[in-house]
This record gives structure tokens, C-alpha cells and sequence, in this order.
């Protein structure tokens, strides 16, 4: 059962998530940011997750310790979910088109998180959601997961679309890379040995 259960409770947050790797799709995503809550069930739908987040946070000072700590935790649950990586398929590209916006998401369950970030919006906020933020839980859930996460927005106009197609393209790049190798099912795909 590839499954994790995540607590995180800070000075700035209380933070809970549980994840199924083989899950529906179904999500219940309450972080007090609607727009956050809105990018984490279209992460939880397309990714086949099954995604459950609440989080109550220091929203009264800005967004932003809420949205890397669930980040954070997050990335710790599926990385949790995952144990030795047996089976996998690892790796993943998705170029991910939202109306006029188009999106590359690429990963590697490596072990070795590193975030690569091309994006950028022409507005502050979307929703009431800072743009700089999206950096910020891409950040810490790479980290956290133990991927390496490249993200780059080739063009778009419209910022909830820039951002929807990172998230999605995000979670359909996962849904590829968590996903059994029946080729490779009893086996850790390195070299290694171990990831």
C-alpha cells in the first residue's frame, strides 16, 4: 500500500496530508488559500492521487508560510508513500497546453532534489494568491519529495492559466513517474541500487 500520513506543526502552521499514490484521483484540500486549494485538487484529479490536506496558518500575516509548509509536507508524504522506489517508472516529461499557455514539467525520483524554475507571471496575484508563492511550493515539494523538478512556461498570456498548466502538467508528469514498471517491478530503476 503505497500510502503516508504527514503531520507538520510549526510556530506558523498546523499542517495535516495524507496521500494515496494509487488512488482515484479524489481530494479534500482545505489551506485557507482558495487558489492553492484549487491547484491541489487539479494536482490530486490528474495525478491519480488521492490527496488530503488541511492546514491552518499565520494567513493574517500573507500566504506565504502556508503555502511552502504544505508544500513541505506534501512532497514528505509522497516521498513517505514511495519507500525504496521498487518498481517505479522514475522519470517523466509532459508539455502541458492551457488554452494559450503552454507548460514543460520533467522529473526524476532521483533522490536528488533540485528545482529548475522558468516562469513567469505579468501580474503580483493571482486570485489573492502572490505569484512569487508558485516558486516558493515548487521549491519546497521538490525538496521534500526528493525529485528533481524542471518547470518552464514556454508562453501564455493569462497567469491562472500559466500557473494551472504547471500544476497539471506537474501532476500528469507524476502520474508517468509513480506509476508501476511491470518491465521492472521487483527491481529499483538505478544503477545504484537504490534511489
Amino acid at each position: 500500500m503505497r500510502q503516508a500520513k504527514i503531520s507538520r506543526i510549526t510556530g506558523e502552521t498546523a499542517i495535516d496530508v495524507a496521500v494515496n499514490l494509487d488512488g482515484t484521483g479524489k481530494s479534500t484540500i482545505a489551506t485557507g488559500i482558495g487558489f492553492l486549494d484549487h491547484m491541489l485538487d487539479l494536482l490530486a484529479r490528474h495525478s491519480l492521487m488521492d490527496i488530503e490536506v488541511s492546514a491552518k496558518g499565520d494567513l493574517h500575516v500573507d500566504f506565504h508560510h502556508t503555502a511552502e509548509d504544505v508544500g513541505i509536507a506534501l512532497g514528505q508524504a509522497i516521498k513517505a508513500a514511495l519507500g525504496d522506489k521498487k518498481g517505479i517508472t522514475r522519470y517523466a516529461c509532459v508539455d502541458l497546453p492551457m488554452d494559450e499557455a503552454l507548460t514543460r514539467v520533467a522529473l526524476d525520483i532521483s533522490g536528488r532534489p533540485f528545482l529548475v524554475w522558468k516562469v513567469a507571471f505579468s501580474r503580483d496575484t493571482v486570485g489573492e494568491m502572490d505569484t512569487e508563492l508558485f516558486q516558493e511550493w515548487f521549491q519546497a515539494f521538490a525538496m521534500n519529495a526528493g525529485m528533481t523538478l524542471h518547470v518552464e512556461n514556454f508562453y501564455g498570456e493569462n497567469n491562472h492559466h500559466i500557473a494551472e498548466s504547471a500544476f497539471k502538467g506537474l501532476a500528469r508528469a507524476l502520474r508517468v513517474a509513480l506509476a508501476m514498471d511491470a518491465k521492472n517491478k521487483d527491481q529499483i530503476p538505478s544503477t545504484k541500487g537504490l534511489l
